[in-house]
């Protein structure tokens, strides 16, 4: 999930960057929308070898993630014929499902004999189905993603600073195992001198204006014990969303905050956070895995400098992860629907997305991903295959928009604006997930 709430909501709009991979249009082109970030200029390169196998050309709207939600939802809620696929946030699957804006893939998949037990069950949850967990599917999986957390391994590896965290914490120092863990070495690393440096503990999502402190207190949480709903019963949220471990868990996330954070952390996101990690101002880095590439890269922190670790585990040994990622779908607008469904054949085969993995796009695929080979193919590899293996989602539901709006205001005024108690914000929380459901005639 990477969205912004104030774009869903359109409040705002984009001039969309676009690029094409053929040379000349014709009636055939096909124009795919997505996200202006590392990935799309992936799959512009990936897709050239579509075009090279059809002779269907490829055109692209891509647009910044601030915009994104905003000039996508847009277009899809006025029916319009720019987008021939779209990547499309994994939380817009039930809205896009129920009001038709995505073709139905059932009976292609049938056809085409591609199966969904072929990709990460998650991604397939998460990014395709509609309901969830009916095989109902109006994606195919397409960049799978997660939080997890990158560290500076240098400076863990420091001699003198592995002494004197063994002194004062009696274990050595090294990639967390349990949320504890991740606060002794925040604290430690707060304010502390190295190699002539002010350094700190932790960059964490704290951001408003979008989604970004409800994925990072959401990772806390899911851990901790957190549940959007009882299990037998569909949204009755009353004691699930407020439960006492819960409480715990926000409780945790303001006090990481607190405590051990960079100053002008009050509003921070992706972009925020892989900042605050090239210039070498925090030991640990939370963000989404499609920033890993990049930072391994990266001449000042990545190579031997840096290192991965999977999201902690809670208290209880409870260990989860917030989905982000999307799937590619074929837009119920289109005139081409046709070759747009080509594309997704040649999208699903394992050796197109082998070579997505290894242009730094996410494959979903399991023939990829369980390869024996897939741990040793990158550095973050491993970390990102057992992130996967642990996620959790926010609602999918059609009235996202607004149960995010909530977590949103909730999240912050407690964790950053210190306003009364995470009991409250939870309260707070339920009341106004219940009155969003109400509206929707679902309870």
């Amino acid at each position: 999930m990477k969205s912004s709430l104030k774009l869903a909501l359109g409040l705002t709009s984009a001039i969309a960057a676009s690029t094409a991979v053929s040379s000349a249009a014709h009636a055939e082109d096909l124009t795919l929308c997505w996200a202006a970030w590392d990935p799309a200029n992936a799959l512009v390169e990936l897709s050239k070898d579509f075009t090279k196998e059809t002779g269907i050309g490829m055109k692209f709207e891509f647009v910044p993630w601030t915009n994104y939600a905003d000039r996508f939802l847009n277009e899809l809620n006025s029916h319009g014929k720019l987008c021939d696929l779209i990547i499309g946030d994994s939380q817009w699957i039930g809205g896009a499902a129920e009001n038709g804006h995505y073709v139905k893939l059932n009976d292609f998949f049938d056809k085409e004999k591609i199966s969904m037990d072929d990709f990460v069950p998650a991604t397939v949850v998460g990014y395709s189905e509609w309901p969830k967990n009916t095989p109902n599917y109006w994606a195919l999986p397409a960049m799978g993603d997660v939080v997890g957390w990158t560290y500076r391994k240098d400076w863990f590896s420091k001699p003198e600073l592995q002494k004197e965290f063994k002194e004062k914490y009696g274990w050595d120092l090294g990639p967390p195992a349990t949320f504890d863990q991740l606060k002794q070495i925040a604290e430690f690393f707060q304010k502390r001198q190295v190699d002539g440096k002010t350094v700190y503990g932790a960059s964490i999502y704290t951001e408003r204006g979008s989604e970004g402190i409800t994925m990072g207190a959401m990772d806390v949480l899911y851990s901790y014990g957190f549940q959007y709903e009882n299990p037998k019963k569909p949204y009755e949220m009353e004691g699930f969303v407020n439960s006492p471990d819960a409480v715990k868990g926000l409780e945790f996330y303001k006090a990481l905050y607190d405590c051990c954070t960079p100053p002008g952390a009050s509003n921070s996101y992706m972009g925020e956070g892989v900042d605050a990690f090239k210039s070498g101002q925090v030991a640990m880095h939370m963000n989404f895995a499609f920033t890993w590439p990049g930072l391994q890269k990266d001449e000042n922190v990545g190579g031997d400098k840096i290192g991965y670790f999977v999201n902690p585990k809670g208290p209880g040994g409870a260990q989860f992860a917030q989905l982000g990622g999307q799937g590619i779908s074929v837009v119920s607008y289109s005139d081409k629907q046709e070759s747009a469904l080509k594309y997704i054949k040649w999208f699903a085969n394992k050796d197109v997305q082998a070579k997505w993995w290894s242009l730094g796009g996410y494959s979903c695929l399991n023939a990829v991903v369980k390869d024996p080979k897939f741990p040793a193919s990158q550095p973050y590899a491993q970390t990102f295959l057992d992130s996967m293996a642990i996620v959790k989602d926010f609602w999918a539901e059609p009235s996202y928009a607004p149960l995010l709006q909530a977590s949103q205001k909730r999240f912050h005024d407690y964790v950053v604006a210190g306003q009364g108690s995470a009991k409250d914000a939870l309260d707070g929380l339920v009341k106004d997930w219940t009155q969003v459901f109400q509206d929707d005639g679902k309870m």
